[in-house]
């Protein structure tokens, strides 16, 4: 008994003896040799909210920031360093002209244009404006009655085109020898302009225009005309698709007058002189103007709509609230969806008979309304309907008070010249801030 008593003391002892041993040993251990970096470790992560946490964590080593660029120049078709946006477009005209440039002035002496109904053209006033103290439009320019010719001007155009964040205009365009009723042939004038975009980082659309006899045969022809003489141009602008795949873009201005089966002979695959597939293939946006045009356009072969008029309520593409109806439209049928938006709208200095159709500015509300509207579409592309449609005074290009002995132009006053060039940035950088949650 004694013995068994004694063999446990001894084990019991050398068993003592490995604790206290073992203990000694754990305190020595420095942090960096086990458990202390596991143990901090593990108290961060139980603190972690998972939904702060980015898709780059998730991402391997070396890729996360080559997938966001891709994601960004694929969806966002954003500019370089978020100073100016591809997806937010901008209507261009470059049919003015000046004594001092083209020998007289082109379109700024724009004619008062008759109303249809002679028993109501005979109450309004007929004639020409006589610039440049009387021209074709309510507001005045900062830069006076100017040619389109001007290098100067188009430097300033494209400085503030850059300011306002937009980094496509889209050029209204007529063939070589062709022009709108009040102006003349400007075709020729297309690579200074692109030059001047390219200078200032911004690309160039084509705005193709109604021009008499036109038809699905002639515009397959301008289409290869336009990529031939412009389409390795570094301002020549391409959309990228969320595909990857990258291709010119064409408005198509009163699409509705050339029939849906017209176009598909020229815009789907098996069209007697389809596009598709080919050199000249590209992406084409046609013109919604009444409700039953979405269909039209599906079944002509477009790859998206527009809805260009700044007055909301003039048509059922321009109305606001039709909008998010027409995305769904578009997002059903893989269709592109831009919506324009206008500061205004005021054409009476031209057509007299159509004050019913203005829309009052509000000091830029107005405008913020038309934009709140189409972000809330969540479109792939937003147009400004203008930089410099004067006649219509949808523009946002810098405009000054002006008052003559006959007239007192309206003006964007309390506010500078630059405000809407200012409202367009401020929105711009909105509307990629929240496509960037969109398409998360």
């Amino acid at each position: 008994m004694v013995r068994v008593r004694r063999k446990a003391c001894v084990a019991l002892f050398l068993f003592t003896l490995f604790v206290f041993g073992t203990m000694m040993g754990l305190k020595t251990l420095k942090p960096t040799d086990g458990f202390s970096d596991l143990a901090s470790g593990f108290e961060l992560g139980a603190k972690v909210d998972r939904r702060s946490v980015s898709r780059d964590a998730t991402a391997s080593p070396g890729q996360s920031h080559a997938a966001g660029s891709i994601t960004k120049a694929a969806l966002s078709n954003s500019g370089p360093e978020g100073t100016i946006f591809y997806d937010v477009h901008i209507f261009y005209y470059a049919w003015y002209g000046s004594p001092h440039m083209d020998g007289k002035f082109i379109h700024w002496d724009h004619i008062l244009v008759p109303h249809w109904d002679p028993k109501i053209a005979s109450s309004y006033p007929r004639g020409r404006h006589m610039p440049p103290e009387d021209i074709g439009s309510s507001f005045y320019p900062d830069l006076n009655p100017y040619s389109s010719r001007d290098p100067d001007v188009l430097e300033s155009h494209m400085e503030q085109i850059g300011a306002s964040a937009a980094g496509v205009l889209v050029l209204s365009w007529y063939p070589p020898g062709l022009a709108d009723d009040n102006g003349e042939p400007a075709e020729d004038l297309v690579p200074a302009l692109l030059d001047a975009a390219y200078r200032h980082n911004l690309k160039v659309a084509f705005h193709i225009q109604p021009y008499q006899g036109r038809s699905d045969q002639t515009v397959h022809d301008n289409i290869k005309y336009i990529i031939d003489r412009y389409g390795d141009h570094g301002a020549f602008y391409k959309f990228t698709s969320s595909t990857g795949k990258r291709l010119p873009l064409f408005y198509v201005y009163d699409s509705y007058l050339t029939p849906p089966e017209s176009w598909s002979e020229f815009l789907t695959p098996t069209g007697s002189h389809s596009v598709r597939g080919s050199a000249y293939d590209s992406v084409f946006i046609a013109l919604i103007v009444e409700e039953r045009h979405k269909h039209d356009i599906l079944a002509g072969g477009f790859d998206g709509m527009y809805t260009y008029f700044a007055s909301n309520g003039f048509s059922f593409g321009s109305s606001h609230q039709n909008w998010k109806a027409i995305k769904a439209f578009c997002d059903g049928n893989s269709l592109l969806f831009i919506p324009s938006v206008g500061p205004g709208y005021i054409d009476t200095s031209i057509r007299p008979w159509n004050n019913h159709n203005t829309r009052n500015r509000v000091n830029g509300r107005y405008y913020e309304t038309a934009l709140q509207a189409a972000l809330d579409a969540r479109p792939d592309v937003v147009a400004i309907t203008s930089f410099n449609e004067w006649h219509e005074g949808t523009q946002i290009e810098r405009a000054v008070p002006k008052k003559t002995v006959t007239r007192v132009y309206l003006d964007y006053q309390p506010h500078g010249p630059d405000h809407y060039l200012e409202l367009t940035r401020r929105w711009a950088e909105q509307y990629n801030k929240e496509k960037e949650q969109w398409l998360m």
